[in-house]
């Protein structure tokens, strides 16, 4: 072997050692609590009836300032930016380029970003790559983020950058203290609604516009992979935004377009959503007896959560690894969560919780768990 090939092995190696050694599989057992599917748009198809039909081509055939841009995709941003109460919105082909090209394009040297310690692996690159300086602040910790604020006022622009539910613990950020603070030391707030987006409002709209919160927030950050049961992401926000994404945002610029038939499929969620009789109700239902399950078992190690994530921190890679099969012997397919996607000891199950899940096999978690004595 060369001696790249000699330390690819040492790190495979090591990280097999570890017990911690990511791979592909395609089993899956019968009942999922793992996939991001949270109102069953993508496993139950619901999308077809509100699907343009298939004369919309199937390639977009370069960036979209070449000639991958179309009148659908714009219109499309239109709709998306009325829907979440926004100014303008602009697509990306996934929620990673956005968080990348989005900090990557406002920061410079000049700029200090404060974000939670918990983001996402997307903005904690997106942070590494800018030439900004940064400090994170203790999760969800309002005085630490005060704190850091304080500390870097008078030294350039502040950004500040949190997730409105967090993909691992299922919480919710203090996003009222915090557009709070964002407002009182003039700094710019990012918000990822990843795992709202489709949840947490009447319609869907996000944790942000629940709370009437719109106008306080710089960007926010949209996906479609998740409860939308499509591809891609959009940030919205101001009209000057969108131009200078346009303009800067690299990740945007140098990437062929989403095709015709993904605009196609976000437009149809869109309208999904938008439908008089569409109701996430029977979702937070399910999420409140899912709580109520964790306060009659007594157990131990339940991250707290009113989302549709739900997290059991479990503490030990063969533990939860062990733990995780037993749940999906029993038919309920429930990943584990090791270390280095979760720090050391929070090793952890993580339950996602779908509309389409039932009360039963909510119990059925709790009766396989009772018997494992985790």
């Amino acid at each position: 072997m060369t001696p790249l090939e000699q330390y690819l092995q040492q790190k495979l190696d090591a990280r097999e050692q570890a017990g911690n050694l990511r791979q592909l599989r395609t089993q899956r057992a019968a009942t999922d609590f793992f996939s991001n599917d949270y109102l069953g748009i993508a496993t139950n198809n619901l999308l077809v009836p509100f699907m343009q039909g298939s004369d919309t081509g199937t390639g977009s055939t370069g960036s979209r300032l070449l000639s991958g841009n179309s009148k659908e995709t714009e219109a499309l941003e239109e709709a998306i930016a009325n829907f979440h109460n926004a100014e303008a919105a602009l697509i990306f082909n996934s929620g990673y380029d956005v968080n990348m090209g989005l900090i990557t394009a406002l920061t410079n040297r000049h700029t200090t970003i404060i974000y939670d310690e918990l983001c996402h692996a997307s903005l904690i690159d997106g942070i590494m790559l800018s030439r900004a300086g940064s400090h994170k602040f203790a999760h969800n910790n309002v005085a630490d983020l005060r704190k850091k604020l304080e500390h870097s006022k008078n030294k350039g622009p502040q950004l500040i950058v949190t997730e409105s539910v967090f993909s691992m613990d299922g919480d919710t950020a203090p996003l009222k203290e915090i557009a709070e603070l964002a407002e009182k030391y003039s700094a710019a707030l990012i918000v990822d609604e990843a795992h709202a987006t489709g949840v947490f409002g009447n319609k869907g709209e996000g944790l942000v516009c629940s709370m009437d919160l719109e106008t306080k927030i710089f960007a926010r950050v949209h996906t479609f992979g998740k409860a939308l049961g499509c591809h891609g992401a959009v940030v919205v926000g101001s009209k000057q935004l969108r131009s200078f994404l346009i303009n800067f945002a690299r990740p945007f610029i140098f990437t062929t377009a989403l095709p015709p038939h993904t605009i196609s499929s976000i437009s149809a969620a869109y309208k999904y959503l938008s439908q008089p009789g569409f109701s996430n109700k029977g979702l937070y239902e399910l999420v409140a007896y899912f709580q109520q399950q964790v306060k009659e078992s007594g157990m131990k190690g339940w991250k707290e959560s009113c989302s549709t994530i739900q997290a059991l921190v479990v503490g030990d890679n063969e533990k939860t690894k062990a733990a995780a099969t037993a749940l999906q012997n029993a038919g309920l397919q429930i990943n584990p969560i090791l270390h280095p996607t979760v720090p050391m000891g929070e090793e952890r199950l993580r339950i996602c919780l779908h509309a389409f899940n039932t009360k039963e096999e909510i119990d059925k978690i709790f009766a396989t768990l009772e018997e494992l004595n985790v």
